[in-house]
C-alpha cells in the first residue's frame, strides 16, 4: 500500500466543522506513519476531478472529511477500486456513517480509527447502489427517495432558514398543505409492474435519511439487496401520526407501509425528482441496482 493517505476535506461541513475537523485526522494519519495529502475543490465537480486524479495515481487510502454529500462525491471516485474509504463525519445528516457504526461529529476519534485501520489493512467490503435515467447516473451509499419526502427535499434546499435538520421539518409542513399521493410504477428484479398510488418510495442500501430518519430501518449494506420501502395512500393525519417514527423504525409496522427486498428497481412517476445520499439525481423514471462489495471500508 502507498504511503500516502488522501485527506478529501469538505471545509464548510456542518458550518464549518469540516475545516477543524480535518486536523485531528491529518495528525491521527501521520502518527500511524503516512503522509498527507489534502483534496479541497472549488466545487462540487472540481473536488471530484482533483480526488479521481489522487486515486489514479495511487494513493492508499481516502477520508472523506464532511457530510454525506462528502462521502458520496467520495464514493463516485473509490467504487470498484482497491483504494479504501474512512469516514470522519462532521456534517449535517451523516447517515453513511451512521449505517455503518462509524463516529458521527466526534472527528479525533473518527480520524484515529480511520488511521489504524488503513495502518492495520482492516477493511470491510460494502455494496453500492448504481443508479441510472434519463439525465443522471451516479453511485449512492444510503437511500434513494422520491414522492413526499423529495417534494420536502426540495422546497428544504430553496430555504435559506433555519439552518440545519429544522428547515427540513418545515419545509414537510408546507408540504403537506398541498399533500396528495402520487401514482407510480415498480418494477422490482425485471418482474412485473406494480402500479400504485404511494405518498413515497425509499430504496434503501442503508438504514437512515435526513439524519437518523430511519426509512429503510432493517437494511444492511453488505447483504447485496435493497429494503425498498412504500409508503402507499395515506391521508395528511396519518402522514402526520406515522412520521415521528421514522426516528425508531417503528412505522414500518404500519398498515400503509410496505417491505420489499429486490436487487434491482425501476421507479416511475410523473414529476418526481429522485433523492440519493441527499442529493438531486434528477427526474423520475431512474433504475437502481445493489452492487456487492463495490467500495472497501476503513473499518
Amino acid at each position: 500500500m502507498s504511503h500516502e493517505v488522501t485527506l478529501f476535506v469538505n471545509p464548510t461541513a456542518g458550518r464549518g466543522r469540516g475545516a477543524h475537523a480535518a486536523q485531528p485526522a491529518a495528525s491521527a494519519v501521520r502518527a500511524a506513519g503516512f503522509s498527507v495529502r489534502t483534496v479541497v475543490g472549488a466545487d462540487a465537480p472540481d473536488a471530484l476531478a482533483r480526488l479521481t486524479t489522487a486515486v489514479r495515481e495511487g494513493t492508499g487510502a481516502v477520508i472523506a472529511v464532511g457530510g454525506d454529500g462528502m462521502v458520496s462525491l467520495a464514493l463516485q471516485a473509490l467504487a470498484g477500486t482497491p483504494v479504501p474509504l474512512g469516514v470522519v463525519a462532521v456534517g449535517t445528516g451523516n447517515d453513511f456513517a451512521r449505517a455503518t457504526g462509524l463516529p458521527v461529529r466526534d472527528p479525533a476519534r473518527a480520524g484515529r480509527l480511520a488511521a489504524e485501520a488503513v495502518k492495520e489493512g482492516r477493511v470491510r467490503e460494502i455494496d453500492l447502489g448504481w443508479v441510472g435515467g434519463a439525465d443522471c447516473e451516479q453511485w449512492f451509499g444510503t437511500v434513494l427517495c422520491s414522492g413526499f419526502d423529495s417534494r420536502v427535499n426540495d422546497r428544504g434546499n430553496r430555504m435559506r432558514l433555519p439552518a440545519g435538520r429544522f428547515k427540513y421539518d418545515l419545509a414537510m409542513l408546507a408540504e403537506l398543505a398541498a399533500f396528495r399521493p402520487f401514482p407510480y410504477r415498480i418494477t422490482l428484479d425485471d418482474g412485473p409492474v406494480i402500479e400504485t398510488e404511494a405518498t413515497l418510495v425509499a430504496v434503501g442500501n442503508g438504514s437512515s435519511y435526513g439524519g437518523g430518519m430511519r426509512i429503510c430501518a432493517d437494511a444492511v449494506p453488505d447483504d447485496g439487496l435493497f429494503d425498498i420501502t412504500v409508503v402507499g395512500d395515506c391521508s395528511r393525519g396519518t402522514l402526520l401520526k406515522v412520521f415521528p417514527q421514522v426516528y425508531k423504525g417503528r412505522h414500518l409496522s404500519h398498515p400503509k407501509v410496505t417491505v420489499h427486498r429486490a436487487r434491482k428497481i425501476t421507479l416511475a412517476a410523473a414529476g418526481l425528482t429522485a433523492y440519493a445520499d441527499g442529493e438531486p439525481l434528477g427526474v423520475l423514471p431512474v433504475t437502481a441496482e445493489c452492487v456487492p462489495r463495490a467500495v472497501r471500508l476503513l473499518t
